[in-house]
């Protein structure tokens, strides 16, 4: 099992980030003394058969890759979903955290909130973490810190912003939604999450915000994240209507890695975890 060393001599200098979904997961391990990342591997999980249940899939992973059982000095866990908003720290009150969610999303009265404090940025990322998956690293880990995948991604670009005092719309795009986050100098103007089952809601969607926020598409320059590549259709889409389009700038996270292009861009909030 592994075990957080209580002193330098036990060091390991090891971090394991590990990406949660219900649909699968992601993991890295990180150098610290190098700052580093060595190695990461993505484990798709079964979703055709409904009857199997998450934990054993995630207990089956943990069984067929042994870099999941290894000793590290940090854990970090990482919940990705749709179901999370920021509060500016003055207007956020622990103890009514689960009526921030309400707004964006149908929340219930069993659900678990937790946040993460962006104190360099004085808000808060509310969110409704996997509780299961969670449980069930309790089991394996004992203790662990844990995330959501949003905080790290946000902090990212707005810490990328600096002196930038252009309004820079940026695209998180994944497998069934995509966030869109328009940043400027610092600041955070909007941050939203959509669902999309098309190239044209892909599109619809980041001109929508471009209109509410008086954005000219052809001025503003829009930044893509994610797993999407020059050649895919929403790429395409995008150059078609939006005349600054590019993939966002990866050469100080290469400089960490070995791998391509294309793993540093779909994993850029894992490895920059």
């Amino acid at each position: 099992m592994p075990t957080t060393p209580s002193n330098i001599t036990q060091k390991k200098y090891k971090k394991l980030s590990i990406e949660v979904a219900l649909t699968g997961f992601s993991f890295c391990c990180i150098d610290t003394l190098n700052n580093s990342i060595p190695m990461y591997k993505e484990v798709p999980f079964d979703t055709t058969d409904k009857s199997i249940k998450i934990e054993t899939q995630y207990a089956k992973a943990f069984q067929e890759h042994p870099e999941l059982r290894a000793e590290y000095d940090e854990i970090l866990v990482l919940h990705r979903n749709n179901l999370a908003t920021f509060v500016p720290s003055p207007l956020f009150d622990e103890g009514s955290i689960g009526s921030y969610m309400q707004y964006n999303t149908k929340v219930f009265e069993t659900d678990f909130f937790a946040s993460d404090t962006l104190a360099t940025y004085s808000m808060h990322t509310v969110y409704i973490p996997y509780v299961h998956v969670n449980n069930f690293f309790i089991d394996q880990f004992g203790t662990f810190d844990y995330k959501h995948t949003n905080s790290i991604l946000v902090s990212k670009l707005l810490d990328a912003s600096k002196n930038n005092d252009t309004k820079t719309m940026s695209v998180h795009f994944q497998q069934t939604h995509f966030e869109i986050l328009v940043i400027q100098n610092q600041k955070l103007l909007l941050f939203n999450s959509f669902e999309y089952q098309s190239v044209e809601d892909f599109i619809y969607y980041i001109l929508f915000t471009a209109e509410q926020l008086n954005l000219n598409p052809d001025n503003f320059p829009l930044q893509l994240i994610g797993a999407i590549d020059t050649h895919s259709p929403y790429y395409e889409i995008a150059y078609k209507y939006i005349r600054n389009v590019h993939l966002i700038d990866l050469s100080s996270l290469q400089q960490r890695n070995t791998f391509s292009e294309a793993e540093n861009r779909k994993h850029y909030i894992l490895f920059n975890s």
